[in-house]
């Protein structure tokens, strides 16, 4: 089940409420990105995948954490009974099926670290979860920055960059190209820039 987009901008902002930061801004840019670049796509919902990139951070509504709020937002969507988006709030942080590959704090219980990798290992990935795994990573507060200069400002910031997610999501980039029959700058006007979001 998939809320419609008046109840879940409502949802996103009750959460910003709770817990005011840029978050809220990159969630809007992902839901608009992953909007832009599903209408290209055939076979796709346009609509469906702007609800996804909208609630895909809902988790950090209960406050700032990092690994937490994919286990917080799945938990938090799948009690209201949208299963759909739920999902997405977790898998939108692993497109390379490895919880080592998160980039921040594994700020959780021991359950709920075994329960991520659970879920993700049951998880068979389809093109939803492709696309805000993409669009997650090129979404800064500002608007959609070209993959290589976003990855590199969360790189500087945090340190690192595990290799293989750094090569999983140019290969999403090139996966939806090829899908569009265009550049992602061409449908999404990228930033070339660097930005501070989170």
């Amino acid at each position: 089940m998939i809320p419609d987009r008046t109840t879940s901008m409502q949802l996103l902002n009750e959460a910003y409420e709770l817990n005011p930061g840029p978050w809220k801004a990159h969630s809007l840019v992902t839901a608009e990105c992953a909007e832009k670049i599903a209408a290209c796509c055939p076979g796709m919902d346009s609509e469906k995948a702007f609800i996804f990139g909208l609630l895909h951070d809902i988790g950090r509504r209960f406050g700032v954490t990092q690994l937490a709020h994919v286990i917080n937002g799945y938990d938090y969507l799948m009690k209201l009974g949208f299963d759909e988006p739920a999902r997405i709030s977790l898998t939108h942080s692993f497109a390379e099926k490895d919880i080592h590959t998160y980039i921040g704090k594994p700020d959780v219980s021991e359950a709920d670290y075994q329960r991520i990798l659970n879920l993700i290992a049951s998880f068979d990935y389809d093109d939803y979860d492709r696309l805000i795994q993409l669009c997650d990573s090129i979404a800064m507060a500002e608007g959609p920055a070209d993959i290589v200069t976003r990855m590199s400002d969360v790189k500087n910031r945090y340190g690192f960059y595990p290799q293989k997610k750094w090569d999983k999501h140019l290969e999403l980039q090139k996966y939806f190209e090829d899908k569009m029959g265009k550049s992602l700058n061409e449908v999404l006007s990228c930033q070339t820039s660097n930005h501070q979001t989170q």
